[in-house]
């Protein structure tokens, strides 16, 4: 897949691939040393959380623009990545249209976002307002919904399963919400359980 992208964006005349890596250690070496004015991240790269990632390099490197390129086209997750700090998010099955725009787009510090995706996401800031709840409480509801226990959600983001249970009070006091079933409930009809 990385190979494909790299001949994508290498075919364009106005872009330059610099750099790869395999995992998001390798990732925040290479964007502290090229300083590149553009890194295409995976949401899903091994070796941590990519949310946690952009938000520390968006504060290190401000120069370098994060586009996020994923399979998943829940919009809560483009809305994550954009709180974060990214400049764009491209679903991987429509990367050949939009890699190379939304490239360019954030080159000049512009937000792009797959029009599958974008259609959603209005709806989507509005259902994930600051009074309702924050990315971080989102992921994790979207975990609880699935039925992930705190001690894997915890192991999945990397977290501690104290900090998890700190976030499930939260969310639980926030939506008003008792019952697991009733989070389940709510997580549904938020669109947040789409696989």
């Amino acid at each position: 897949m990385r190979r494909s992208l790299r001949l994508l964006l290498d075919s364009e005349d106005d872009l330059e691939v610099i750099a790869e890596a395999d995992d998001l250690g390798l990732v925040v070496r290479h964007v502290h040393g090229q300083r590149p004015h553009v890194l295409v991240l995976d949401l899903g790269m091994p070796g941590g959380s990519s949310i946690e990632a952009i938000m520390r390099l968006r504060n290190q490197v401000p120069q370098t623009n994060v586009v996020v390129l994923t399979m998943d086209d829940n919009p809560v997750f483009a809305e994550q990545a954009l709180r974060a700090g990214a400049r764009g998010f491209v679903l991987k099955d429509s990367a050949d249209e939009d890699l190379p725009a939304a490239v360019r787009a954030a080159a000049k510090g512009m937000e792009y976002v797959s029009p599958r995706i974008l259609t959603h996401l209005g709806g989507v800031r509005e259902s994930l307002s600051v009074d309702k709840l924050s990315s971080r409480e989102t992921e994790v509801l979207r975990l609880i919904a699935f039925g992930h226990t705190s001690v894997e959600i915890a192991h999945k983001l990397h977290l501690s399963p104290r900090t998890i249970e700190t976030h499930r009070t939260r969310i639980h006091r926030k939506l008003g919400i008792a019952t697991r079933s009733e989070l389940v409930r709510y997580a549904l009809s938020q669109g947040l359980l789409k696989i």
